[in-house]
């Protein structure tokens, strides 16, 4: 139960914490995935409108997406793992409410309450994560994180598939609910508290001015993109224009800002960040019609379309073990941008696709795109968290689940809007021959029903051609030609939806290229850092200091000192040896003269320059350096080699004189006449006991001021 941060050694229950991570993670993206084959059932059975399954949709990532920088810092501040047992509860309590519910109005609301819980989950597995591991093994680590999402995107309609083939859509709610409960007792077992050391004030104004800007430009771009920008959309629009512009004023005048904008001027945080953003806005918007054709053009069930999915979380797994071994030999640079490259390519096949495609023109894109997800989402993710020192971590996690999510809203709005335009525009002409015409020339209320769901998408044209099929066998003929149109439409606008991804893709990837540094102009990923940060701030002055040079003199001369025994006078190993020679002729060889010896050797000892002394000079450096750079605060240059030298050496110079000055006092402290023993081995030097008492130390506790943790 010992909070990560008062650790002295690396957590040994770490990777099965991981494991609970990951689950946390996993039912977080599946709530998203499985709804690809849930909508439809869902559709059919609550008669859903067009504006109401987006609203099943939005509901969980309006607020998903809007929360999670919130929620990170609230889980800094007081518990990070407390943040991911309530997040879970929530979760579950979510869950079970929109299994059990039968009304439009409850499937929304319950997708709200599980959408807030996500967000208080997902930035407490990846702050969590990052506490919890050194930095050796942080990249590691987050590669397996980055992993499950991957595997998430698969199991996700897999799983809902098989329910659905014996259950309605409630059972898809349930999917989460045992492994949420798994979770939940593996974090409370397995997962260490942990939160941020001194994190200040939370800013609650940041942080309302946040949650506005994120859930008002997601929902203006969701809206506008299906429904037209008429003038509720706009409004929104012009709300969360003005809301990010207040963000950015209050944070940059705030002493504790919930989000320092000042960091993006980092081109690997920036860099990473708009990554995350640009490859999900794609990836997300590609998964999502790529599904659609398979479950309704190629007619797979929900069971039949998770299992070809599977692909894309093998290649995801794939990627990120060459990840793992090409980041730390060329740099986020080649890793981030060869993915992003890999994710064009994928796009850019997209385009052939026509209406006579079957699964095997797929499996490349599918295969391409999740080794494209491998190889970028890790580094970018341990970029970002690399960037955030260990009290904002959660601030950290919630910036790249919000790019993460953002950028999924954006893709499935963005391109989900291409896409619906232009299969409208392609399966226009066919619908003019809509049969269910009135003697006026207006359809009947069925009839325009109909045609209405034809034209929305191609799973309406799908529906809409089986129902003329069961209810009149005269118009099957006409019910096979919608469906024919319907998927050669969707082909095109395939196509069509594609080009425009793979333009975004590719102006994505050449700007994160020029915005993430090389290898050698920066470390980027957190597992390069050096783990030593230094204490204090330490600057060369640009005009020397007469003071320190003097202070460096003195200390200089004191620390070369030889002992004056072993110049003036027999060393106190000769003077031991010659004590025991004349003791030894008027006493009994069994008996141990140590009254004389011990004389000589404190003698002879305390010649040397005493802790006290090299205290003394060690402490009038240090304030002298620390003076010097009070006044030039401005320069950004670290301490000299030469500096550091001196202070390693003192430091070493420091512990041997404390060992030699406790062990001479030790033994002046013996008896004048012991009692006759018997000598069963030479007795030991000055010297040898020194070192024997140093080496059956079993934990040494630095006893010197925080300037010597720092090594060179």
């Amino acid at each position: 139960m010992t909070p990560v941060q008062d650790m002295h050694k690396p957590y040994p229950r770490r990777w099965s914490a991981l494991v609970v991570l990951c689950l946390s993670l996993l039912i977080v993206v599946m709530a998203n995935t499985s709804l690809l084959v849930a909508a439809p059932s869902m559709t059919l059975d609550l008669s859903l409108t067009s504006s109401d399954l987006q609203w099943v949709i939005d509901g969980y990532t309006v607020p998903y997406a809007s929360l999670m920088l919130l929620c990170g810092v609230i889980g800094d501040r007081y518990s990070r793992r407390g943040a991911l047992i309530l997040g879970l509860i929530i979760f579950v309590a979510g869950s079970i409410a929109g299994a059990l519910t039968d009304a439009t109005l409850g499937v929304i609301m319950a997708r709200i309450v599980m959408g807030v819980a996500a967000a208080i989950v997902m930035p407490a597995t990846l702050s969590l994560l990052v506490a919890t591991f050194p930095k050796r093994e942080r990249a590691t680590a987050v590669t397996v994180w980055a992993a499950t999402s991957g595997l998430a995107i698969a199991a996700g309609p897999l799983l809902a598939g098989w329910l659905l083939e014996s259950f309605t859509w409630h059972s898809t709610f349930l999917i989460n609910v045992p492994i949420a409960l798994a979770a939940i007792v593996g974090a409370v077992v397995l997962v260490p508290p942990s939160r941020a050391v001194g994190p200040g004030a939370i800013d609650w104004i940041g942080g309302l001015l946040s949650v506005l800007a994120v859930s008002t430009v997601v929902y203006a771009i969701i809206e506008g993109m299906h429904f037209g920008w008429t003038v509720g959309p706009l409004y929104f629009g012009l709300v969360g224009l003005l809301s990010i512009v207040g963000f950015v004023g209050w944070e940059l005048r705030h002493d504790n800002p919930l989000l320092d904008v000042r960091m993006f001027s980092s081109r690997i945080l920036g860099g990473a960040t708009l990554a995350v953003l640009v490859f999900f806005l794609v990836t997300f918007g590609a998964i999502y019609f790529v599904a659609q054709y398979l479950q309704f053009a190629l007619g797979y069930g929900p069971v039949s379309t998770g299992v070809h999915l599977l692909p894309l979380a093998g290649a995801v797994f794939v990627g990120s073990g060459i990840t793992m071994w090409l980041t730390p030999k060329f740099g986020p640079r080649v890793t981030v941008t060869a993915g992003m490259i890999v994710g064009t390519l994928s796009v850019v096949s997209l385009i052939g696709i026509d209406p006579t495609a079957t699964y095997s023109d797929f499996l490349p894109v599918l295969t391409l795109l999740g080794l494209a997800i491998g190889l970028s989402v890790s580094p970018c993710t341990d970029a970002i968290m690399g960037e955030f020192p260990d009290s904002k971590l959660g601030v950290g996690g919630g910036l790249n689940d919000t790019a993460l999510e953002l950028g999924g809203s954006l893709g499935i709005a963005v391109l989900g809007s291409v896409l619906a335009a232009s299969y409208r525009q392609g399966i226009e002409g066919f619908l003019h021959t809509f049969p269910g015409k009135q003697p006026n020339g207006q359809y009947t209320g069925q009839a325009a029903e109909g045609l209405a769901a034809s034209q929305d998408s191609l799973a309406g044209a799908v529906i809409v051609s089986d129902i003329i099929r069961a209810q009149n066998a005269f118009l099957s003929g006409f019910a096979d030609n919608l469906q024919a149109n319907a998927i050669a439409a969707f082909g095109d606008a395939v196509a069509h939806t594609s080009l425009v991804a793979a333009v975004v893709f590719g102006v994505g990837t050449v700007i994160v290229a020029l915005l993430i540094p090389s290898r050698s102009a920066a470390l980027a990923t957190s597992s390069e850092r050096i783990a030593f940060e230094p204490i204090v701030p330490f600057v060369v002055p640009p005009v020397k200091d007469g003071a320190a040079d003097r202070e460096v003199a003195e200390l200089e001369q004191l620390l070369e000192r030889p002992s004056a025994a072993k110049i003036e006078k027999p060393s106190a190993r000769h003077a031991l040896r010659a004590a025991e020679e004349d003791a030894s002729k008027a006493v009994p060889k069994t008996v141990l003269p140590r009254t004389v010896a011990e004389t000589a050797l404190v003698d002879a000892e305390l010649e040397r320059p005493s802790i006290y002394q090299l205290a003394s000079k060690v402490y009038e450096l240090d304030a002298s350096v620390a003076r010097q750079a009070s006044v030039n605060a401005k320069s950004g240059e670290r301490v000299t080699i030469h500096q550091l030298a001196l202070s390693n050496l003192a430091r070493t110079r420091r512990v041997e004189a404390e060992e030699a000055l406790d062990a001479a006092l030790e033994l002046s402290d013996l008896p004048a006449a012991p009692e006759p023993v018997q000598r069963a081995a030479p007795l030991q030097t000055f010297y040898q006991r020194a070192s024997t008492q140093h080496a059956n130390c079993t934990e040494f506790k630095e006893r010197s001021s925080s300037m010597w943790a720092m090594p060179l």
